[in-house]
Parts: structure tokens; sequence; C-alpha cells
């Protein structure tokens, strides 16, 4: 496989530096992508780099993971106005570990391969370095006319955030003394990362032609957006993790599964493995018959059995069927707590006492004395003659059917439905 053509059919070159195309084509190369441990978990934003390493190692070249456990104590200046908060050393190595377990299941780091990746820490050279022996080895080396230079630099002292710290100011030195340190130790010729990287990355190739007399490059992707405009992987409630403790995988899947059109077009391509004639052959399927929106459940499935499992993508279908499809009886009964609340947050809630279901009650003293359902008996009553009520999607047929404990799901709920969109979730306590 050809790295540069595969993410140029992709979409995923933004910049590449003369002479990158010939370094990766005259020796298997070494290549790093580096990212913040600002949580123990990745997230969905951090999702390009990895699939560039994942494309870079499949072409048989070998990929460094650069966890910038001090850079990341500086904060970056590019496209943010903000420093970053400084971690412990304890905190970076749990960081660190989660994220390491994370690209595990995405890079192979154990085989024997001459091309295995290999994870490491900024954080692990720059931690005995003093001040003056950085000065006088980096400093020196680059004017601060060639500094000032820098796209990210200029646009922050020309109104955006409020103006730039010395901290910040060096960090493209300190991310280019990494490239000069993974060239010395690991033979590294070359740096990937974003767009808005490519002013530390040739500051870096710039560093390691002065000091070592090197050759190194760069190749950016470009930075992903939403068709409208908008940054991508976040939602309202905040970020799309990796982790299932911080996102579930139900709401992963749902997370793709409801891009757009437009955007699952490019998706497609950047975040799953599939070849190009299958992508193009969905592609045009989907252009067929839009409405079954063919693109996004193929992403969803790609992205959740990736990340997560195939046996949590088959669950997330499942929830998904209970909530908006015609899902049955038994398929709701299968679903663990977790996944039900998952599904059904956001529903109108009832705490119902348990005593009461354990000694039966009819269903109509249920949605409206134990719980405030529906407004009223008759009202209830009504519905239920016109085949407008379920409980735990099993059509209710009689006013005065009983409910005990042997309707609660996981031992603690019942699912009351009206039409096919109003929920409700009783909770016995």
């Amino acid at each position: 496989m050809n790295f540069v053509e595969e993410l140029k059919w992709r979409g995923m070159i933004h910049d590449i530096m003369p002479g990158a195309e010939e370094q990766l084509a005259k020796e298997m190369t070494t290549a790093y992508v580096g990212f913040d441990p600002t949580a123990d978990s990745l997230h969905i934003g951090h999702l390009v780099g990895v699939m560039i390493l994942k494309h870079l190692q499949n072409a048989g070249h070998r990929p460094v993971v650069l966890i910038g456990g001090a850079t990341g104590m500086i904060g970056d200046p590019s496209g943010k106005s903000l420093e970053r908060n400084l971690l412990d050393e304890e905190t970076l190595r749990n960081y660190q570990a989660g994220i390491k377990k994370q690209f595990a299941k995405l890079i192979d780091f154990n085989s024997d391969a001459p091309n295995a990746a290999i994870m490491v820490n900024n954080y692990d050279w720059m931690k005995d370095m003093t001040f003056l022996d950085f000065s006088r080895d980096i400093g020196k080396l680059i004017t601060v006319n060639y500094m000032m230079a820098k796209d990210s630099v200029k646009k922050r002292f020309s109104g955006e955030g409020d103006g730039m710290s010395f901290t910040e100011f060096t960090y493209q030195l300190v991310q280019g003394y990494d490239f000069i340190h993974l060239y010395e130790n690991y033979g590294c010729k070359l740096q990937l990362g974003g767009s808005d990287q490519w002013g530390n990355i040739t500051t870096g190739t710039e560093l390691i032609r002065r000091k070592l007399g090197g050759e190194a490059y760069g190749i950016t992707c470009p930075l992903i957006k939403k068709a409208d405009g908008t940054k991508f992987g976040k939602t309202e409630s905040g970020n799309i993790w990796l982790d299932p403790r911080y996102t579930s995988p139900y709401k992963f899947y749902q997370f793709w599964l409801n891009v757009s059109d437009e955007d699952a077009r490019s998706y497609i391509k950047i975040f799953t493995m599939l070849g190009r004639e299958e992508i193009e052959a969905i592609i045009a399927e989907h252009h067929e018959a839009p409405h079954e929106r063919k693109l996004q459940k193929t992403l969803a499935r790609e992205l959740t059995c990736m990340i997560h499992s195939e046996q949590e993508y088959e669950k997330a279908v499942e929830a998904s069927a209970i909530l908006f499809g015609n899902a049955t009886a038994d398929a709701l009964k299968n679903l663990d707590e977790e996944t039900l609340l998952q599904v059904f947050e956001g529903v109108p809630q009832f705490r119902v006492p348990r005593t009461e279901i354990a000694s039966g009650i009819a269903f109509v003293e249920l949605c409206t004395t134990a719980a405030a359902v529906f407004p009223s008996k008759g009202e209830t009553r009504k519905l239920i003659k016109g085949g407008g009520v379920s409980l735990n999607k099993t059509k209710v047929t009689a006013p005065d059917q009983t409910v005990g404990e042997a309707d609660l799901i996981a031992g603690k709920y019942l699912l009351v439905q009206k039409g096919k969109k109003n929920y409700y979730l009783l909770i016995a306590v």
C-alpha cells in the first residue's frame, strides 16, 4: 500500500513537504503523531491522528505515538486561546496508561514485526532538562523573526485571544526538540499532524537541519469540520469519548448514525478501513435510497465495532430498535440496566412504591394514582381502547390488566408508551 496515495483518496492530506513521498518510497520510515494527555481517554477528535498511524503501519512503516506529557503542560497556541493546566506526574502516567490501552486495540505495539508501534512520553526527556540547557542547545538555533512568522503565532498577536505568554511562544521550539529527540534516538524522519500543526512541524524539520544536518519531513491532514462549518466531535453534552465510562457504546453508535449525508460521505473515508471500491459502492447505494441511511449505518457499525466490539455494536442496534423501531418485549427484557437508562435518558421518569407492584396493581391505577403518567383514569381507558398504549412494548388491552413484579425489567423498571414516540419510565423503589 502506498501511504500517501491512500491518504490522498481519503481526503486526508492538506500539506506535504517536498521529499516526504520519496522518503516513504525509499525505506521503512518511522513517523510520529503527538497527542496531549488531557484525560485518560482519547475522544473522536483524536481519531484522525489514530487512523493516520493505522494507515502508516498498514503501509509497512513504523508509527510512534508521542504522549505530550511535557508539552501538554504548556498548551499549544495553535487555534487555542487558553493555556492548559499543569498535571502532576502520577496523573500524567495514569492518563498515558489509559490512552495506550485504547491505542493497543487499533495499532500493533506487541508483535516482533520491524514496524511494531512504540509509545513515548516527551516528559521523560524534558523533565531533567534545565532552562539554560534548552536556551543554549535549542533556543539559539531559531530566530524570533522565524518564530513570529508562523500563522499560529501571528493570529494570537493580532487580537485572537488574550495575547500569548512566553511559555506558549516557545511551544514550537519544545515540539521541535521532540522531533530532534525522536530523530536521534529512533531514526524518526517524519512528523504527521493536523494542518494547524504545520508551523510547529516545519520548525522541527528546520531544527534537525540546523543542529544535526539531517533531513526530516512533515505531512498534515485537514482539520475535520462538519458540513455546516461547526466543530467536529462536539455535542451539547461535550466530547464523544472512546472510553465507555465517559461515552456509552450506545451513544457512540448514535453519534455516527445521526451525522448528515454530506458528513457521512467524508467520514466513511477518514474513519474506517474500508477500501475505495467498497466505499464508492456504499455511497452509490446510499444515493439511490438515502432514506435507508446506508452510509450512516455502515459508518456507525464500522466505528462501534472498531472502538468497542461487535457485541457492543449489536447491543446498540437492539437498543436503537427499542426506541425507534418495532422491537419486541423480549428485546426490551434482554437490555441490561445501564443500556436501558442510556436509551431512555431524558424521558419522563416516575417513582412507584415497590410494595404496590408486588401486590399487583391495575394498569389504570398504576398510570394515574401510583404515577401521574396520564391525567385521568378516563383518558387512560380511552387511550387503551384506541390501542395507543403499551407496557414493556406489549399493547395494553384492558384498563384493569394487572401489573406485578414479573413485569419489571431488570427487576426495577416498567416502560409505558403512548403512541409511537412518547415514553415514560416507571421505577420501582
